[in-house]
């Protein structure tokens, strides 16, 4: 069904228009019985949607795209992947429909798009669907990290479809309305390179440029251009994760995006116990995505997009390859540089420490974390304390703090900064198991968890009286996490 756009909003179809070989016009599955979960008012009005439009009978429709507004051109997209290292030709959206584009009150092109459908050709005998649970984790967290500042897809809402899915179990469907400045990911361009049809290569790169990374445009070589700005937004969304301690779990080469935005939050969760070998994927069982892997990954996935764009980037392949390599050492440096400067806002360090001084801080503290097995969301916070005198709290987390006490005088002498690190060390992330509690009680019905939930970690750096259990670590009883793909 065909209807005019939702408030004043115009849609276009302009990757379905320009990229027309990667795209599959297609129509979302019409959902029985939709009803609204949740809707990210605020996100609605940057996008300049209606929110009382979106929670009527019409506008929930628009969000599953059963009604589609005039202009859109909902379409599935193709897209390849390095799944586990390992080659899947074509992907692509099996599940999931871009409905269009739209501008937003500040003229950003944002993409609108769905997750949880139906059925698509890309989908690969899988049944198209999503469950409630699954859709809403995506909900929580994305928006947890956009309150936390690190570039992010994020989410307008989520509806029940009234239908149910089959996992081990029958659980409540539900289709996630999300919203990226692109869906284009590394696995575009080996789709792209792999067709062995460079102007479809070259009006990718273009239309990434556009999107992303307008500055290339005017670069002497624009493409590779493209590239370094790729790499540099990587290095620092990677940074990012790692100083919160979020774990991506499948940093697959179709869930890195061209934009700098993470992306696809499936068998994600953040650190517990400070253990640089975590793991939260049930399929992850070499540890390829632990935490402590995810910078060289998102190096590895780097050089696929690399050997996607050397045609581009010089008509002489040796010339290309050298090019590429050079572009592509930057990572590392460029990775080093956020992470340190991150580590030393965390620490509330002095600006222009000598970086022989900062080093040995940094290094010796993530040591002690580790060695304690402390929290690393509380130990971080509760350093702010010790700057302002009170060494109590951080000192409980650990089992013997004599260590600690030794590094903290060196550390109190370079007067750190504790209001400084409180803007920058959260109180409240998704824990994991307050969202497993929000999830299991939101497909039961009850929203009243997801709701506390969501106001704790939407204002992540703001401690408030009686939030106290979103603040605190889980109980020993929680046992290992274990996180799935929720397909």
């Amino acid at each position: 069904m065909t209807a005019a756009a939702p408030s004043t909003v115009a849609f276009d179809g302009r990757f379905a228009r320009e990229l027309a070989e990667m795209a599959i016009p297609w129509q979302a599955e019409e959902a029985p019985d939709p009803r609204l979960l949740v809707l990210n008012e605020p996100l609605a009005a940057e996008l300049g949607l209606d929110p009382a439009y979106l929670r009527d009978a019409d506008g929930v429709l628009f969000l599953i795209g059963n009604l589609v507004p005039s202009g859109a051109t909902p379409v599935a997209q193709a897209y390849t992947g390095h799944q586990f290292g390992w080659l899947a030709p074509r992907l692509g959206d099996g599940r999931a429909l871009l409905l269009g584009e739209i501008t937003d009150t500040d003229g950003r092109l944002r993409d609108v798009h769905l997750k949880g459908s139906g059925r698509t050709p890309f989908a690969r005998g899988g049944d198209g669907l999503a469950a409630v649970g699954p859709m809403l984790r995506e909900y929580i967290v994305s928006e947890a990290m956009h309150a936390m500042g690190i570039p992010t897809t994020r989410s307008l809402a989520v509806v029940a479809t009234g239908r149910p899915v089959l996992r081990d179990t029958l659980l409540p469907g539900a289709v996630l309305t999300r919203v990226a400045s692109s869906h284009l990911r590394v696995g575009s361009f080996q789709y792209a390179r792999a067709t062995d049809d460079l102007n479809l290569l070259r009006r990718l790169a273009d239309h990434a440029i556009a999107r992303h990374h307008p500055g290339a445009a005017d670069a002497g070589q624009p493409y590779l251009a493209l590239f370094q700005a790729v790499v540099a937004a990587q290095a620092s969304l990677v940074a990012r994760w790692m100083l919160v301690g979020f774990v991506h779990g499948v940093m697959n080469t179709d869930n890195m995006t061209i934009s700098g935005e993470t992306i696809d939050y499936g068998p994600c969760a953040f650190l517990e116990a400070f253990d640089p070998s975590t793991v939260y994927s049930s399929i992850d069982e070499t540890g390829r995505y632990s935490y402590r892997n995810q910078p060289v990954i998102a190096e590895w996935n780097l050089t696929r997009l690399a050997e996607s764009l050397l045609p581009l980037f010089h008509e002489e392949q040796e010339q290309a390859i050298a090019q590429a390599q050079e572009s592509l050492g930057a990572f590392r440096r460029q990775y080093s540089a956020a992470w340190s400067a991150g580590m030393a806002a965390k620490l509330g360090l002095p600006e222009g420490l000598d970086d022989g001084v900062a080093s040995p801080l940094v290094d010796e503290v993530l040591s002690l974390l580790q060695a304690g097995g402390a929290d690393h969301t509380s130990f971080f916070r509760s350093l702010s304390a010790a700057a302002r005198g009170d060494a109590g709290p951080v000192r409980s987390l650990l089992p013997d703090p004599s260590a600690f006490d030794a590094w903290s005088a060196r550390w109190i002498a370079l007067g750190p900064d504790a209001d400084a690190m409180d803007r920058v060390n959260p109180a409240y992330i998704p824990r994991n198991h307050l969202v497993e509690e929000a999830l299991a009680a939101a497909t039961g019905g009850d929203l009243e968890p997801l709701g506390r939930l969501l106001d704790a970690v939407t204002g992540p750096f703001d401690e408030r009286p009686g939030l106290e259990r979103y603040a605190a670590a889980a109980p020993e009883d929680f046992g290992a996490y274990r996180t799935f793909c929720g397909t």
